[in-house]
């Protein structure tokens, strides 16, 4: 049996990935481009929803630009608000499962440990209040959905922030990254094979319940050890490392304010659908090899 599957964003780091998962005989995966389907048309939307039988919707596309959105707000709600209610309302018609991607920005960042999916959301920018706008489009729109919150993504493709840091160490004899803003780095490539497990299950069992759940690697770390890390792993596969130094937030000035805590609990993730995501360092480990090349001891 053939069972398609849509996937929306395929240009960003996770759509990339989704592309490239083993979804095994009989899925076939259909990533339009963004001028091929603008779902911020809900007339496109319609039209796409209609045109297959999907099993199921992934939705990665997002306005991600943080600190952009606070002067382009239209923009940021469009994608990020206006287009998953888009999505919801078409999805339901048709009774396809909506799987969307959403963010630890819903958070003020102020909370201490790891935010459980069910905490209480409190969004403090533009960004992180169109992506709750978001979510609550799509859990009233569509019954058969699952809101999956992630952080920190980082990957062989797009910007992120492995590439950047591997970058400057080859234009920078040093490196400074804040050390008081805490999170869980996420491999776009593990967060696309939860979203897979996450879609199918739900295409092929109707009584898979609905709700919010995270995604993200096992194990918190700041930005400055994870520059640390990166500088570590490239120095363990022959490429150039620099020294890190730690500065506050408040010497790296931003128009958002990043959350301070943005660690993501992922029991409920693992509780309903068995999925435990591995540690990051493992998952950093993966995308060094691909952007470098196995370390000495891996080889």
């Amino acid at each position: 049996m053939t069972r398609e599957i849509l996937v929306l964003g395929g240009g960003g780091q996770v759509g990339t990935e989704l592309q490239r998962q083993a979804w095994g005989e009989g899925v076939v995966i259909h990533a339009p481009a963004r001028d091929a389907l603008d779902i911020t048309d809900e007339a496109a939307v319609a039209r796409a929803i209609a045109e297959r039988a999907y099993a199921a919707v992934i939705n990665t596309a997002a306005y991600t630009a943080v600190d952009k959105a606070e002067s382009d707000v239209a923009a940021a709600w469009r994608l990020n608000a206006l287009s998953a209610a888009y999505l919801a309302a078409e999805t339901a018609r048709a009774g396809i499962p909506l799987i969307h991607v959403s963010t630890d920005y819903v958070f003020d960042g102020t909370g201490t440990g790891a935010y459980a999916a069910d905490a209480p959301v409190h969004p403090v920018s533009v960004y992180g209040a169109s992506k709750a706008a978001g979510e609550m489009a799509v859990r009233t729109g569509n019954p058969r959905h699952a809101v999956v919150r992630t952080a920190w993504v980082v990957s062989p493709h797009r910007a992120n922030f492995v590439k950047t840091m591997l970058r400057l160490a080859g234009e920078r004899d040093t490196l400074t990254v804040v050390d008081d803003q805490r999170g869980c780095p996420t491999s776009a490539g593990d967060l696309a094979a939860a979203l897979a497990a996450i879609a199918l299950r739900f295409a092929e069992d109707e009584t898979t319940p609905a709700g919010t759940y995270h995604c993200v690697n096992a194990g918190a770390t700041t930005w400055y050890d994870f520059a640390r890390a990166i500088m570590a792993g490239a120095a363990a596969r022959g490429a150039r490392a620099v020294p890190v130094t730690p500065i506050p937030s408040t010497a790296f000035k931003t128009p958002v304010a990043r959350p301070a805590n943005s660690e993501l609990s992922t029991e409920t993730l693992t509780r309903t659908f068995g999925l435990v995501p591995r540690p990051w360092g493992e998952a950093l480990d993966d995308i060094l090899d691909q952007l470098i090349g196995p370390a000495a001891n891996r080889a």
